[in-house]
């Protein structure tokens, strides 16, 4: 193993002017991603700023009625949380689904954020890959591609995004909270994931040098229905092949609220923004769900052995539109 520094950080602070003293620094969290790929030599940080212990780890209520999500609370805390189950149970389920209870009980809501793409091409040093390796093309386009993105990809990678968190929190609107040497600031979550482009290498709209402080979950998707669901090869302990968060409010039978993203199609949690546009106002029917997720899976580009995506998402988000909309009066 490389050898490597290592700082533990005591505040916000302490830990971005650790991580700007050392170039090819990176923060560690819980670790459930970081040191994996540090083990198969795909991350090889000069030093490990430890973010693990900053009092960031709570669950605070804001006056609004918003909830902010400490970057160092475990996964499987927010799962249980009351307020997260009560208010936006898309999140509780979304992370429920995402792993192992001992994994959970590690990760920290800041890590999965951060956390990388599953690729194989990705983790294994002798298949190249532009992502770890830039310009050095991608292995999975023209390898074995079953799992990988059929929306937002570009030639340079066709990698999905892991997180099954992220989805839930991108349609509920949520924000990520960061701090860096330029301050504070705050970016959707819907927008902090990256498509790949021409550069694969960046996963996110992060800056150099900062580090995710909290997420906060907006007062105006509170208490809606809401739900995730995730398919997969095998009942547990499996990344995504295709999932949906469904952010469903009716109102006289029209839609007057809707959030709906997709898992495990593209490099970023896909907001349907197309399908959400169609669906705000119209009824809420059968027809009009399936007219809508049809219109936003259009734009699917499926490769040789992955086209079997489509259909499993369009099925998929219907099933859940379906159980969120209330039952037509008299029926």
């Amino acid at each position: 193993m490389k050898p490597f520094a290592y700082v533990r950080a005591r505040s916000v602070e302490e830990a971005v002017e650790a991580y700007t003293a050392h170039p090819g620094a990176q923060y560690l969290g819980g670790g459930t991603n970081l040191v994996d790929l540090m083990k198969l030599g795909v991350a090889r940080p000069a030093a490990l700023v430890d973010v693990g212990r900053l009092p960031l780890d709570t669950v605070q209520e804001l006056d609004d009625g918003s909830l902010r999500v400490g970057a160092t609370v475990r996964n499987s805390d927010l799962a249980a949380h009351p307020l997260v189950r009560d208010r936006y149970p898309a999140l509780s389920q979304a992370l429920l689904a995402g792993a192992s209870g001992q994994l959970r009980n590690a990760a920290t809501t800041g890590g999965n954020l951060l956390q990388r793409t599953r690729c194989p091409y990705f983790q294994d040093l002798s298949k190249p890959c532009n992502k770890r390796d830039p310009g050095s093309g991608c292995g999975a386009r023209d390898g074995v591609h079953r799992d990988h993105a059929v929306l937002g990809h570009s030639p340079q990678c066709i990698a999905t995004n892991p997180s099954d968190m992220s989805v839930a929190l991108s349609a509920l609107d949520a924000r990520v909270e960061l701090y860096g040497t330029d301050g504070t600031r705050s970016v959707p979550v819907a927008e902090f994931h990256r498509l790949p482009g021409d550069h694969p290498e960046r996963d996110t709209e992060i800056r150099p040098g900062e580090l995710i402080t909290s997420v906060v979950l907006p007062a105006a998707t509170a208490k809606a229905p809401s739900a995730y669901r995730k398919v997969r090869d095998r009942a547990s302990y499996a990344f995504a092949l295709a999932s949906v968060a469904v952010l469903l409010r009716v109102a006289d039978g029209r839609v007057s609220q809707i959030g709906l993203a997709f898992g495990g199609l593209a490099h970023r949690p896909w907001r349907a923004r197309l399908a959400e546009e169609a669906l705000l106002g119209a009824a809420a029917t059968p027809p009009a769900f399936e007219g809508a997720v049809d219109l936003e899976l259009d734009a699917a580009e499926p490769l040789r052995d992955n086209a079997y995506k489509v259909p499993l998402a369009h099925n998929l988000a219907l099933e859940v539109l379906g159980r969120l909309a209330p039952a037509p009066v008299g029926s």
